[in-house]
């Protein structure tokens, strides 16, 4: 049985996640209900509300968006509703309505998207779909939240009654006060308002010369407010139908109530199923955060968290603009506890409770921000031991308290427990303190419990390495500044850099060399065996990750080129097609022209007609029968090959027409000007000479033995004289 202590929500900072989601709800019953999230106790309850937050996240995504799930709280009108003969107020009803149509809305949308959102269609499948309650509700209640006119007969009735007598008090009020108003006995305002009833405005001289009823005056006692006796008789009847009006809508409520009731249950299925939904949109928000995603869940005693991120630090991280440094844990049976080491401020904290709170959100039905591949099993309890829990209250010193938890951790510890332990036997002597938490670890292994504990105890660094399934971890420091590198690597110890912290930090040298003379020898050459090992780990970390990269690029090419190979085998294939079906096309037409010039020389048509009959008779036993849908594939696929094809081979008939214009054009040579003594010779000629003479656009040419005038057009310029 699932069983997780309030002790461990706390250490691991849980209700601070909580907290985020409750902010992110849309109602106020959802913020109370998101804010009391704890671990199931049912693993299939869990996995259905993992899957829900994991559906409900893959429609930010899609093109099926959930519909707006708002509501306003009805808890206190469904107490009333649960009481025999009570009444509920007109706006209970609009409350009601909108919540059963918000309702019926999401469950139908459920039922038609179930293929997208199963789980979320299981979860409001078993609601209730009725439009009995918004059609009752809408028959006596308006959209503004006042009761209809023709709700019942009698207030109808009741209401048309109040218009006349409305109108007739209109009426002889003003008759009335036209008549004073010109007698002059009227202030300026004229009239006002009293009890919600028309009055004159009536200068106190004049009160008694007015025929009315005085309702009350001004504070300066200057203006009387009258009501004129011609209206008062009208204003009675209406006092009387305004009661009879309230009687009459009280009657309607509580008919309307009465009638409702029966669907009590039904209406509180409606809240809770509203109120899960926003809880769940919230964790999916939430998700959406943090990249979160719903990893394996297997019955395989394994937790593997693969670049996983501490969600509370990721958020802060991300809203000040600093990078978040993601860790890779593996517990099995085969390394079943991790021992992490290493200087203080190196992140060994946040490791241990990265795991502890991302194993702790996902037995609560929350996705994590992990890898894909990530996958974990469900613990039956996550003991924690985090942080200096002294207490004064209890009297209790850090030590006592630590041991006080350790006897708890001894009771509960079994195989199905993920033990989470920050600085593991501090709060004592060293030694002795050392000691005893070896013992405990050793009961824990033996227990074949899964844990992480911190440690800067050397025996429990060596322990670790002793035991077959326990693993020794450390957090990178960079060698040369001794800046924490935020990265765990697993199968080795960590040293604590104390000197050299302590060097980095300003202590002076000689402080630091007297220091080491007062600790035993031996350990001081472990931690610096420790530390060499780490820096070299480091360099190994850097070129490994170097390898890593490259045979990411050398896979993304191969993968790249494997698509391409595949794109150009279908081409092939395709054109292929293309081609034995122009191959067959000419040999019908070869055929049909075979037939044709036999025809022409024996002018028979009998065997014409044979023939033909006798060349489709063949093409149709070499057919396969296929569907209209196939012939429609076919025809698609093949007039798309063809477009392609006509295409390429019109940009190749293209190419080639430029090739050969190029080709049949003589490149021009920019023409020289000749002067005298220009070494020439004709274009169709290859005897060269010299011009002696240019005379109107003729040349003396002189090629030694004779000279010759010639046309400066047909020159071919070859040298200069220098």
């Amino acid at each position: 049985m699932i069983s997780i202590t309030p002790k461990t929500l706390q250490d691991l900072e849980f209700n601070t996640v909580l907290q985020t989601i409750s902010d992110g709800c849309n109602t106020d019953l959802g913020k109370a209900k998101a804010l009391e999230i704890i671990p199931f106790m049912d693993e299939m309850e869990l996995l259905d509300n993992l899957t829900q937050t994991s559906e409900y996240l893959s429609s930010f995504s899609n093109n099926n968006a959930i519909p707006n799930h708002g509501f306003e709280e009805v808890t206190n009108e469904l107490k009333f509703l649960s009481i025999e003969d009570s009444q509920l107020e007109v706006s209970a009803f609009r409350k009601i309505a909108s919540l059963s149509e918000t309702s019926n809305n999401l469950i139908l949308y459920l039922k038609k998207f179930n293929d997208y959102y199963p789980k979320l269609h299981q979860k409001s499948a078993s609601v209730e779909v009725t439009k009995y309650i918004i059609q009752a509700i809408e028959e006596v209640v308006d959209k503004f939240g006042e009761v209809k006119d023709n709700a019942s007969p009698d207030l109808l009735m009741i209401r048309k009654d109040m218009q006349v007598l409305r109108g007739k008090v209109n009426q002889s009020f003003g008759m009335a006060l036209t008549h004073y108003n010109a007698l002059g006995y009227l202030d300026d305002i004229k009239e006002s308002f009293v009890e919600n009833r028309r009055v004159l405005a009536v200068l106190a001289m004049y009160r008694k010369k007015v025929k009315g009823s005085i309702l009350g005056s001004s504070k300066t006692g200057s203006i009387a407010f009258v009501e004129p006796e011609s209206t008062l008789n009208y204003s009675r009847e209406l006092k009387n139908l305004e009661y009879e009006e309230k009687k009459e809508i009280k009657r309607i409520l509580k008919y309307l109530t009465a009638s409702i009731r029966p669907y009590h249950d039904l209406i509180v299925q409606y809240q809770t199923l509203l109120s899960d939904v926003d809880v769940i949109a919230s964790k999916a928000k939430y998700a959406r955060k943090i990249n979160g995603i719903l990893p394996t869940i297997t019955h395989e005693k394994r937790l593997f968290f693969r670049d996983a991120y501490h969600p509370i630090l990721y958020l802060s991280n991300k809203n000040s603009n600093q990078i978040t440094h993601p860790q890779t844990i593996e517990l099995n049976e085969n390394n079943s506890i991790i021992v992490i080491s290493g200087p203080n401020a190196g992140g060994k904290t946040i490791s241990l409770k990265t795991v502890g709170l991302l194993q702790l959100m996902l037995q609560s039905g929350i996705l994590i921000p992990v890898h894909e591949r990530s996958e974990t099993f469900l613990f039956d309890r996550i003991l924690t031991d985090i942080g200096d829990n002294q207490s004064i209250e209890n009297h209790l010193s850090t030590y006592s308290y630590r041991l006080k938890n350790m006897n708890y951790f001894l009771k509960k510890c079994n195989a199905k427990t993920l033990f989470l332990i920050d600085e593991f036997g501090t709060g004592s002597d060293p030694d002795l303190g050392g000691a005893l938490a070896e013992v405990f670890l050793e009961e824990f292994y033996h227990r074949e419990a899964f844990g992480i504990i911190t440690t800067h105890y050397t025996n429990l660094k060596i322990l670790a390495n002793e035991l077959p399934n326990a693993t020794n971890a450390n957090m990178l420091f960079d060698e040369r500044t001794l800046e924490p590198m935020y990265k765990l690597h697993l199968g080795q110890a960590g040293s604590s850099f104390t000197f050299e912290v302590a060097q980095k930090n300003g202590i002076p040298y000689g402080l630091i060399n007297r220091a080491k003379k007062k600790v035993e020898g031996d350990k001081v050459r472990f931690d610096k065996t420790i530390a060499t090992l780490q820096k070299e780990r480091s360099k190994m970390e850097k070129t490994s990750q170097t390898l890593k990269e490259e045979e990411s690029k050398a896979r993304d090419e191969g993968k790249k080129m494997e698509q391409i190979n595949l794109k150009i085998k279908q081409k092939l294939e395709s054109y292929q097609e293309l081609y034995d079906s122009n191959q067959k096309i000419i040999y019908i037409g070869q055929k049909i022209e075979d037939i044709a010039e036999k025809y022409y020389n024996t002018k028979n048509k009998k065997e014409l007609i044979g023939d033909f009959l006798k060349l489709v008779e063949i093409e149709n036993s070499k057919r396969k029968k296929a569907s209209a849908k196939e012939i429609k594939e076919k025809e698609i696929i093949k007039t798309v090959v063809a477009k392609e094809v006509e295409v390429k081979v019109e940009a190749i008939r293209k190419e080639k027409k430029e090739k050969k214009i190029k080709a049949n054009l003589v490149e021009e040579k920019p023409k020289m000007i000749l002067k005298i003594g220009d070494r020439v010779r004709m274009f169709d000629g290859k005897a060269i000479g010299t011009i002696d003479k240019i005379e109107k656009n003729k040349a003396i040419v002189n090629y030694g033995v004779f000279t010759s005038s010639v046309s400066m057009d047909v020159l071919e310029f070859v040298e200069r004289p220098k």
